[in-house]
């Protein structure tokens, strides 16, 4: 039996420079981590394609890949893909419908790099001399334990995000309903287009607001949810006061607005969705949407790690009956590599949100969360500014 350290939602590229891992310093504790391990699985959400051209994701993640392949030396890495790196596997999952008979698309298959995608074949060559496989949706690391980024998870959420949106848009043009859905392929026939839609966006030139994460961020502050964090405007003590009784007052009106918008949404059959979009609620709705999917994919009661929600756990203080599927999953979340302030408070690296967690993974016993990260502050997590470019900039979202 091997050891295996499971991480996720990398982000690589992001336009903001939350991905931490393009960092050297930051790499650092990460493959310190490696000395007693057989395989290191990278859970989804490793590149960000959302931001812009594929070309300046895989440039800024050629370093980490080549560093991570020298320190593996030759044992095995796992690659699959989330939502915003779905392009990595979309030419392999279109060349299956060449087949006279693909089968149907099953929780785990494992495909040599090279057969996937040019993009996984460059990344097999940076990572020489590991062998690089990749597993699509997911991958059984044991008997009894799962692994697959958590992008499903987005059919069944009840928070109205972009993607759910988008998702339920695309369920109600197929006649699709996630009630039905018995198998991975089911919701493949949902999200791909979804993905591939804005993936062709993001292929030639920088995205917006609307797909690259800030109108998410900005709509999640403007209710609240970030506490009262705010960034700092420039121009005089009186500009700056009456700029804020002003972004007080949006967002109140926002906040009016929200509920029925919800209910809107809900009359036009793209729910169920609530309008509360509170931290707790966002922990419970991912963790709702997560076990669903678990039970709809057969996974019985098999430790079920994900990533996707970037909220790591569970941890001592959280409920454990929130953390088991309807069919007895037991949910494990990897949380991120991303600096994401809209989350950060005075907590420090106790606070769930904080980056730099993986998963272990041993021969036998439940799988444990491990946080790498923890020894460092907030100030040396927060992302450098881009050379010539302003500090402010978006953050992923999931």
């Amino acid at each position: 039996m091997t050891s295996t350290l499971i991480i996720s939602d990398l982000h690589l590229g992001a336009s903001s420079r939350v991905d931490l891992l393009r960092r050297p310093e930051m790499r650092e504790a990460l493959l310190s981590a490696l000395g007693g391990v057989d395989r290191v699985v990278l859970l989804g959400d490793v590149l960000e394609l959302r931001h812009g051209p594929i070309r300046e994701a895989m440039a800024a993640a050629r370093p980490f890949f080549e560093d991570l392949g020298r320190a593996l030396g030759g044992r095995e890495l796992v690659l699959t893909a989330g939502n915003h790196d779905h392009a990595l596997v979309e030419p392999w999952l279109a060349a299956r419908f060449l087949l006279a008979d693909p089968g149907p698309l099953k929780p785990q298959q494992l495909i040599e790099a090279t057969e996937v995608s040019p993009a996984m074949a460059r990344i097999a060559e940076w990572c020489s001399p590991t062998g690089v496989r990749v597993a699509y949706p997911g991958i059984w690391v044991r008997d009894d334990v799962y692994a697959t980024h958590g992008h499903y998870l987005d059919c069944h959420l009840t928070v109205p995000t972009l993607e759910r949106l988008s998702m339920a848009a695309m369920s109600r043009l197929l006649r699709h309903p996630p009630a039905t859905f018995a198998g991975a392929e089911d919701y493949e026939s949902i999200g791909a287009p979804v993905f591939a839609w804005r993936d062709a966006v993001a292929r030639n030139a920088r995205t917006g607001a609307a797909l690259n994460g800030v109108a998410t961020v900005s709509a999640w502050r403007a209710l609240g949810g970030s506490g009262s964090r705010s960034r700092d405007a420039p121009g005089t003590a009186r500009g700056r006061t009456r700029r804020a009784l002003g972004g007080r007052a949006r967002r109140a009106a926002f906040r009016r607005v929200f509920p029925v918008a919800v209910g809107a949404l809900n009359r036009a059959g793209l729910g169920p969705l609530r309008a509360d979009v509170s931290p707790v609620e966002l922990r419970r709705a991912g963790l709702r949407a997560m076990g669903e999917v678990a039970a709809r994919l057969g996974l019985g009661d098999a430790h079920v790690i994900f990533g996707h929600t970037h909220r790591a756990g569970p941890f001592a203080g959280d409920a454990e009956h929130e953390w088991r599927g309807p069919g007895g999953a037991r949910l494990i979340n990897t949380g991120s590599w991303t600096y994401a302030s809209i989350f950060m408070d005075a907590t420090g690296p106790e606070n769930p949100y904080w980056p730099g967690v993986c998963v272990l993974v041993g021969p036998s016993g439940p799988p444990r969360t491990v946080r790498l990260l923890a020894e460092r502050t907030q100030e040396e997590l927060k992302p450098p500014p881009a050379p010539g470019a302003p500090a402010a900039a978006p953050e992923p979202a999931r």
